[in-house]
């Protein structure tokens, strides 16, 4: 048996988001600051720059995180690998190295409470039901899922995409029936949700965050000719083609 006490119940923590095994909570203020960081704290929290984590209860589910993502377990909660075999480890190291994230993902079973280590990024909890049992990612965003579901690399439709779009040549992609909890470069509330049906979305740029695995990803110009191209200023655009939703990011991350 064990009991944690002060910690949701604290008030200087918010509740933001639940769903499935995944509870997302925020820290309103920065209790633990020193006279040298106390304004770069205080204009942190007047921006919204916040420490959130996510809660994961393994009762629910098995738990597949990414790997280093883990704080702390209280309970019956055990660790493993995730692999069921040779064939399996080969084929999540090939996958791994194609979409850039870790081979190995640890899963985690058993009974108890898993939290996992505390970010400034906005976490994101998305069931795949809503997106029709298939979603690919943009590259870095993956931080814990319901160990139901799979993995896969996605690889573009085009070669040119990993040189003319500046991106690598696959994403990782999720299918099956559980959440996802996703580290976003901003909040749910910012995120411009599109939905197509069998039509094109074309963005310049790497804002896309997620989409449909039903859906074509490729680069190509903006226009029909590279005159047509130079001359809209564009160049070349992310073209998402097909049925599905595609999630965007209002900013790039990491622009000013």
């Amino acid at each position: 048996m064990y009991r944690i006490s002060n910690f949701t119940n604290n008030d200087d923590i918010k509740v933001l988001n639940s769903l499935g095994p995944f509870t997302v909570i925020e820290y309103q203020r920065d209790l633990s600051v020193m006279p040298h960081n106390a304004a770069l704290a205080y204009f942190c929290n007047e921006m919204n720059v916040r420490k959130r984590q996510v809660i994961c209860d393994v009762n629910q589910a098995n738990i597949t995180l990414q790997a280093g993502a883990m704080q702390w377990t209280v309970g019956n909660v055990n660790a493993t690998t995730g692999v069921k075999g040779v064939g399996d480890f080969f084929g999540k190291a090939v996958r791994g190295k194609a979409t850039g994230e870790s081979a190995i993902k640890p899963e985690y079973t058993g009974n108890g409470i898993l939290v996992l280590e505390p970010t400034y990024k906005h976490i994101l909890l998305v069931d795949l039901k809503d997106w029709n049992g298939s979603i690919v990612l943009d590259d870095g965003l993956f931080l814990a899922c319901d160990a139901r579901l799979k993995h896969k690399a996605v690889m573009r439709s085009n070669l040119s995409s990993a040189v003319a779009g500046n991106e690598g040549l696959f994403n990782l992609g999720a299918v099956g029936e559980g959440v996802l909890c996703l580290e976003a470069p901003c909040p749910k509330e910012e995120l411009v949700e599109i939905t197509l049906q069998d039509d094109v979305l074309k963005v310049d740029g790497n804002m896309a965050i997620a989409w449909s695995g039903s859906l074509s990803f490729t680069v190509e110009r903006s226009g029909k000719t590279l005159i047509g191209s130079a001359a809209s200023g564009e160049g070349l655009v992310n073209v998402y083609r097909g049925t599905g939703k595609v999630l965007l990011a209002p900013v790039l991350d990491g622009a000013v």
